[in-house]
C-alpha cells in the first residue's frame, strides 16, 4: 500500500491509465473479431469495410503504446490477406 502522497497520487494514476489502457485494447479486438465474423459469413463488401474500420483502430492502439507495433502489422497482413482471399472467390 502507498503510504506517501507521491505514491499514493501515483497509484491512481496508474489505476485511470490501466482501466483506459484495457478499454482500448477490447476495443480492438472487437474490431479484430467485427472483421473475423465477416469473412465467416462470406460477406466481401462487409470484410472490407469492417477490415479498414479495424486498420484505423490498430494503428491508433500502436501509436499509444497498447500493442506492438510489429504486432499491429501482423494482425493488418493477416487479416487483408483474408479480406483479399475472400474477395478473389
Amino acid at each position: 500500500m502507498a503510504n506517501t502522497p507521491q505514491a499514493k497520487k501515483r497509484a491512481r494514476q496508474n489505476d485511470k491509465a490501466r482501466a483506459h489502457n484495457a478499454s482500448l485494447r477490447s476495443m480492438a479486438r472487437t474490431y479484430l473479431k467485427k472483421v473475423d465474423a465477416a469473412i465467416a459469413d462470406g460477406d466481401a463488401e462487409g470484410a472490407k469495410t469492417a477490415y479498414e474500420a479495424a486498420v484505423s483502430v490498430l494503428d491508433r492502439v500502436a501509436d499509444k503504446g497498447i500493442f506492438h507495433k510489429n504486432k499491429a502489422a501482423r494482425h493488418k497482413s493477416r487479416l487483408n490477406a483474408k479480406v483479399k482471399a475472400l474477395a478473389a472467390k
